[in-house]
């Protein structure tokens, strides 16, 4: 795939040239979620029978962390780039939409991927993690970390200034994530929330994820599964279409 590689290497370098700000920061605000909720919930009640809050609660802030990041990753990258009319740099080069796309997706991917690992690595200093399921952990890994990454690409391309990817974040992204179950069981909430959750697509990623560590889940993880990759080709589809169609980024 032409251009693919440079432009991949080249997403990847400028987060980790910030990677105080884009890997080590926000693993630190999820090790303040923990921290204060552990002290604050521990032993007053698991979310699951025989198994820790702390332990419930690391592998969800890791996915919620990933979700964030992937997302923050594809869609600042691309606005940043249609601000300062970088992006007319990279078109004029003789990469495919393809290869645009990838390295967009992948670079963003790779980012979630790092702040998901390092969240599970200092977490297990606090707790003993389990990983009962490791390959339903990887695939939720994958497929979740995808969706964000190719929503990013979406949001990006889709936004014409700065305040509309914060908005997006503040107001749509924020909530859901917290919303989907990364502090509490479903099961714990009345119906109508239980109903309501299961509308959010990052409750299936989060539960399903958590199962590979826990092994226990709210969702049967067979369908959170098939709903991910499904959310995660179809914000991919998206993605790619509107690069290949050159929506908004060619004038």
């Amino acid at each position: 795939m032409p251009g693919f590689p440079g432009l991949f290497q080249k997403e990847c370098l400028r987060f980790l040239s910030v990677s105080v700000q884009t890997v080590f920061g926000p693993v630190l605000a999820s090790l303040l979620f923990l921290l204060i909720f552990t002290h604050v919930l521990e032993g007053r009640g698991a979310a699951f029978e025989d198994v820790r809050y702390a332990v419930f609660l690391i592998p969800g802030l890791a996915a919620m962390t990933m979700i964030q990041q992937a997302f923050a990753n594809s869609s600042s990258s691309l606005i940043i780039s249609k601000m300062m009319g970088n992006l007319v740099m990279i078109l004029l080069t003789p990469i495919t939409p393809l290869s645009f796309f990838l390295a967009y997706l992948l670079s963003s991917l790779v980012r979630g991927l790092i702040v998901a690992a390092l969240m599970i690595l200092v977490g297990a200093l606090l707790a003993e993690i389990r990983l009962e399921h490791p390959w339903w952990m990887l695939a939720f890994l994958l497929s979740g970390g995808l969706f964000s990454s190719a929503l990013g690409v979406v949001i990006g391309i889709w936004a014409e200034k700065f305040d509309q990817i914060a908005l997006f974040q503040t107001l749509i992204l924020l909530p859901l994530t917290f919303l989907s179950g990364v502090f509490y069981s479903l099961e714990s909430l009345p119906p109508l929330w239980q109903f309501l959750t299961k509308l959010n697509p990052f409750a299936y990623y989060i539960d399903g994820f958590r199962y590979g560590f826990v092994g226990v889940s709210d969702i049967p993880v067979g369908a959170s599964l098939a709903i991910t990759i499904l959310f995660a080709a179809v914000t991919s589809a998206a993605g790619y279409l509107m690069i290949r169609n050159g929506y908004k980024i060619r004038n």
